[in-house]
């Protein structure tokens, strides 16, 4: 995935180009940015920034953490915002920060996660937050009309998409399309409220940790 994700750096942000999701991603672009006004962010797979961009000037501090250099190269390049650090790591095994951060966001992360390691990455992430912490998962719904076919399905249950590069190089790309009840069941253990939104092409899970 890494491998994948940094051969295709430079062409990753066509994918907020597409006319049929314009609609959708101003609404987003609107609705993200309150939610992390004064707090200190965690951002997971931030790839390019694109979504940085937006929230970080009302945020308090950021730390952006992606596993590619290639992604992470064109965020530098596009964050302007001082009080962001951008940082090369693993979602998996996050390293130890100065300070704890009371917000978690990753957008277009959740379904790159194997099915057998959400619960696993759940409780990476978890660690790093302060108890109260609110957690924001934003990512892409599948629509025929709009989305890469799926290619193949495994024995967990995750679904595969083949992608073609500019190079022409073909990859195969794990690509999850979670329903309403999986993404709320896969949090239920560790929230104190949690809130789902839907829009045509994307949903936003959203929610709270338990205090101690």
């Amino acid at each position: 995935m890494k491998d994948y994700y940094g051969a295709r750096a430079n062409e990753y942000d066509r994918i907020y180009l597409k006319p049929e999701r314009q609609a959708d991603l101003q609404k987003l672009q609107m609705w993200l940015p309150p939610m992390f006004a004064g707090r200190s962010v965690l951002e997971i797979a931030c790839g390019t920034g694109y979504w940085t961009q937006f929230y970080a000037p009302l945020a308090k501090r950021v730390v952006a953490l992606d596993a590619a250099q290639e992604t992470l190269d064109i965020a530098a390049g596009r964050i302007t915002a001082n009080n962001v650090q951008l940082l090369r790591g693993d979602a998996y095994e996050l390293p130890v920060f100065d300070a704890s951060f009371d917000v978690a966001f990753a957008g277009f992360w959740w379904s790159h996660i194997p099915q057998e390691q959400i619960q696993e990455f759940l409780t990476g992430l978890h660690r790093v937050l302060e108890p109260g912490a609110r957690v924001v998962f934003l990512d892409n719904r599948f629509v025929s009309s709009s989305s890469t076919p799926i290619a193949e399905r495994d024995s967990a249950g995750n679904t595969y998409q083949i992608r073609t590069l500019d190079d022409g190089s073909t990859h195969r790309v794990l690509k999850n399309f979670p329903t309403r009840e999986q993404l709320l069941a896969a949090v239920s253990w560790y929230s104190a409220s949690c809130n789902y939104l839907e829009w045509e092409y994307f949903w936003a899970l959203e929610y709270t940790l338990h205090l101690p």
